[in-house]
C-alpha cells in the first residue's frame, strides 16, 4: 500500500505534512494523557480524555489513506477505549483508568517509531 500512495501525484507533500502535524499531535495526546492521569476533577479528566479522543480521531481519520495503516488502526483503537470509559458506567466518577493511560502511553510510542522512519 505504501508504494501505491507514494505513486499518487500530489499525495508526497499531503503525507509529508501529516507526519509534521503528527509530532505536534503525538504531544499533545501525551500531555493530555498524563493531564487526565494527574487529574483530580471529573471534568479535568474527562475534558482531557475528550481532547486526546478528538486527536487520535484525526489520525484515525487520515493514517490509512495515507500508508500509515498500523498507525491508524492503533488512533482507532485507543479512540474506542477512550469512547469507552466516555460513554460507560464510570463516566461520571473522577477517575481515569491506567489502562486507558497505558495504551496511550504505547500508541505515542508508535507514533515516535512512525515519525522516525519517515525522517
Amino acid at each position: 500500500m505504501k508504494d501505491m500512495v507514494e505513486e499518487l501525484p500530489g499525495l508526497a507533500k499531503v503525507r509529508a505534512r501529516f507526519i509534521e502535524m503528527l509530532a505536534d499531535r503525538q504531544a499533545r495526546i501525551a500531555e493530555h494523557a498524563l493531564n487526565a492521569w494527574d487529574g483530580e476533577t471529573l471534568e479535568d479528566i474527562n475534558g482531557n480524555l475528550e481532547a486526546a479522543k478528538a486527536i487520535l480521531h484525526q489520525i484515525a481519520g487520515t493514517a490509512g489513506s495515507l500508508g500509515f495503516a498500523e498507525l491508524g488502526s492503533a488512533a482507532r483503537e485507543c479512540e474506542a477505549e477512550v469512547i469507552a470509559h466516555l460513554e460507560g458506567p464510570d463516566a461520571d466518577l473522577a477517575i481515569c483508568p491506567g489502562e486507558i493511560v497505558h495504551h496511550m502511553d504505547l500508541f505515542v510510542k508508535q507514533c515516535e517509531e512512525t515519525l522516525r522512519e519517515a525522517a
